[in-house]
């Protein structure tokens, strides 16, 4: 397992895979570079491919609370209009669809399709990162993952996965901030 640490004072190499006008191609790519311009304080953590949060977080060496567990949801407004959300959890806990269709005063909420979310997130299942470059997709994340000072998701990359401090993060994401896991006592096996 490599990493390395990208501080503000110190930023990766360019990357040859970008084309020549500089413009992201890929997932990994767009979270990098916005990682990089925004000055965020990360790691970089390669290891074997991996996109089961209890297992990848191992691999990376940290507890499992740590993890942002990401998960695409359908949420059904109307008979007629759905929308769709990324819901980020920590990795120890479900998302409590309770909870969403609570804050969306929907009528129905399901786990969106693979195909779905692989298009809205831009990666493969497994490697969902716990940010929105898509217009379709609102991002919400429960409270008790941000309690920690740093948090650790897939880059957009099975093999590939980011530390990223907890102020960097919600700076940069903006996301929507709501209670939607599962109480932990609900999470307990």
């Amino acid at each position: 397992m490599a990493t390395d640490t990208i501080t503000p004072e110190t930023h990766a190499p360019a990357d040859p895979t970008l084309p020549a006008d500089g413009t992201p191609v890929t997932t990994s790519d767009r979270l990098l570079t916005l990682l990089q311009d925004g000055g965020a304080r990360h790691r970089l953590i390669e290891h074997a491919p991996e996109g089961r949060t209890d297992i990848v977080s191992e691999l990376r060496g940290h507890p499992l609370d740590q993890a942002a567990k990401c998960i695409v949801m359908r949420v059904k407004v109307t008979k007629k209009s759905s929308r769709f959300a990324l819901a980020v959890v920590p990795g120890d806990r479900r998302v409590d669809l309770d909870r969403i269709k609570e804050l969306y005063e929907a009528r129905h909420v399901s786990f969106a399709d693979q195909a779905t979310a692989e298009r809205l997130s831009g990666c493969v299942s497994g490697s969902i990162v716990p940010f929105s470059f898509d217009p379709e997709l609102e991002l919400i994340v429960d409270p008790d993952l941000l309690a920690h000072r740093e948090i650790f998701f897939n880059a957009a990359e099975l093999h590939l996965s980011l530390a990223l401090d907890t102020e960097d993060y919600r700076r940069l994401a903006r996301p929507r901030v709501a209670p939607v896991a599962e109480s932990a006592a609900e999470a307990a096996p």
